[in-house]
């Protein structure tokens, strides 16, 4: 039964991060943003969406969750998180043939229902521009 339990708390908490990518990747598409890379990963972790608004390079940070304790999955990105955004973001431009001249790092926080997560009627997202801190 604890088996069967913890599974399921992983299924929905990777449902959970999908859905709220998705929604991400699709608004974020909207904007005229060019997606060059989702889940783009490496030993050291993953930077979820990185994207080309114009002439700046933008790496975003999806946060999603569909629970009572948070009101802006915002609070869930913390300085050392932001540091890690960083180091990946610096290993991913290594590999990069295009210089940008300028790079931002934004946060996508997504609140989902918590009894349905995948009602995006229900579902309440804030683009925060350019998290320096």
């Amino acid at each position: 039964m604890g088996e069967e339990n913890a599974r399921q708390r992983t299924d929905r908490r990777r449902l959970i991060g999908q859905v709220g990518e998705d929604l991400a990747a699709n608004y974020v598409e909207k904007l005229g943003w060019q997606i060059l890379e989702r889940n783009w990963r490496t030993r050291n972790g993953e930077l979820d969406l990185i994207a080309a608004d114009g002439d700046t390079l933008v790496i975003v940070e999806v946060k999603t969750r569909a629970s009572r304790t948070y009101t802006d999955p915002l609070a869930a990105v913390t300085p050392q998180k932001l540091r890690r955004m960083r180091l990946l973001a610096r290993q991913w431009l290594a590999q990069q043939d295009r210089f940008w001249e300028v790079v931002r790092f934004d946060v996508i926080s997504i609140l989902l229902d918590i009894q349905d997560p995948e009602d995006l009627e229900q579902a309440t997202w804030w683009h925060h521009v350019g998290i320096t801190e």
